[in-house]
């Protein structure tokens, strides 16, 4: 089956659409525009404030997918982003926790990015905040800005935001007030996967751009609508409590390591990431991959899961195993609690809710899907970053418990996370 047939099947067999009549349509036939229903699936989730959720088929969030899936949409993304601000190399990129966080790092690596920088909701004692803006409709709304240096954000060239998806520009619109304080400048692109704003939040653009003086462009790589019945909120809410954390016949193993690291070259983009640092950032990543290589098993699926915002690393260590021929797909864990059900024509099949591992939360965390077969499930390679390697992490009811009890034999790799006073001190900044 080619992806253009299952892209229509699945928009043939919707059972969000089906049953509820929610649905996606698109809104333009520009030429290279792919369609919005070939690159998200309606899931739902119990929300009052937004009970639908945008899955992505590209973005390596809720559904495991190949690495080079991921990487070829960031990368149409990355083009779109140059055509309008007319070259590479001089722009600013900041991508929206926790979704876009790796999608944000992988179009700051196509257009050549001066600087990336990632939001986050990780609030850390010794972690100096630059800025904050929020979400809305999301389950935690203040994002936070944690560069090195607050200069980070004053670099020449416009500014790019980064999310998954737009669905009234209003996240987007609050970032670009808090960033135009901090650090003035003259044009900014707001750039997503899929744009799913209606002529109103247009509007809202146009006024913030006149509003500030500034000129504010939008690029995606698709344009629809999602039309939602008035009863949608109290019908999801209403539906039985989701069945989570399946536990197979026999538990799978599970082995934790700490790799190496280097402390003057940024793990992420939370605390920026420089151009200047990106080539030993790939040969840190080819080290880490190379280990991991070493420790899978080459014959059976593999899934690698980064964990929340910490996307891009472990997504590149993906890849390195997928150019390796080994059967890999890629995904993260999540703040968001999706409802599960293991229906046809639904993406959210399988789910797993777990206790956060960080010592600053006492919220839980959970995970999607994990693909493998009825017969054997597939084998996990967890990357996340030392401050998720907590007791919690290991403890009854974390994440490393409801894997194994699923049956998922499981390595853990741990990368020490970059300290902003590190990074401050290797860049010469004050």
């Amino acid at each position: 089956m080619t992806s253009s047939t299952a892209a229509a099947r699945r928009r043939e067999t919707s059972w969000v659409t089906d049953t509820f009549g929610a649905q996606i349509t698109d809104v333009t036939d520009e030429p290279g525009c792919r369609r919005v229903s070939d690159l998200v699936i309606l899931g739902l989730r119990r929300n009052r404030r937004r009970a639908h959720l945008l899955v992505s088929t590209v973005l390596g969030k809720h559904i495991p997918v190949p690495p080079s899936v991921i990487r070829t949409a960031a990368d149409d993304l990355g083009d779109a982003v140059i055509g309008v601000i007319g070259e590479a190399g001089n722009a600013t990129v900041v991508g929206f926790a926790e979704t876009a966080t790796g999608l944000g790092h992988a179009v700051a690596d196509r257009i050549a990015a001066a600087v990336y920088l990632h939001s986050t909701r990780r609030a850390a004692p010794d972690v100096a905040v630059h800025g904050t803006f929020e979400e809305g409709h999301s389950h935690a709304t203040t994002h936070l800005l944690q560069p090195s240096s607050p200069d980070l954000l004053r670099s020449p060239g416009p500014l790019v935001l980064v999310d998954d998806e737009i669905s009234t520009g209003k996240t987007a619109l609050e970032a670009i007030d808090a960033l135009h304080r901090l650090a003035p400048r003259e044009h900014y692109v707001i750039a997503a996967l899929v744009d799913m704003r209606e002529s109103a939040h247009e509007a809202a653009t146009a006024e913030t751009a006149q509003r500030l003086g500034i000129r504010i462009d939008h690029v995606s790589l698709a344009r629809g609508r999602v039309t939602l019945p008035d009863s949608l909120i109290d019908e999801v809410c209403a539906l039985d409590p989701a069945k989570l954390n399946p536990v197979a016949a026999e538990r799978g193993q599970c082995s934790v390591s700490t790799v190496a690291w280097p402390a003057d070259v940024p793990d992420g983009g939370r605390h920026g990431v420089l151009r200047s640092e990106a080539r030993r950032f790939a040969a840190a990543v080819d080290e880490v991959a190379a280990l991991a290589r070493s420790v899978v098993d080459r014959q059976r699926p593999l899934v690698v899961i980064g964990h929340e915002e910490f996307m891009y690393l472990p997504l590149c260590i993906a890849e390195r195993l997928e150019n390796a021929g080994l059967d890999v797909r890629y995904q993260t864990t999540t703040r968001s609690p999706a409802h599960v059900r293991d229906v046809a024509g639904y993406p959210l099949r399988r789910g797993f809710e777990f206790t956060a591992p960080e010592v600053d939360s006492a919220a839980h965390r959970y995970l999607y899907n994990v693909n493998g077969t009825d017969e054997l499930p597939a084998q996990v390679l967890l990357v996340a970053d030392s401050p998720a390697d907590t007791d919690t992490l290991r403890a009854p009811g974390g994440l490393i418990d409801v894997l194994t009890a699923a049956g998922h034999d499981l390595t853990v790799l741990v990368v020490p996370a970059s300290r902003q006073a590190t990074l401050a001190a290797a860049r010469g900044e004050r």
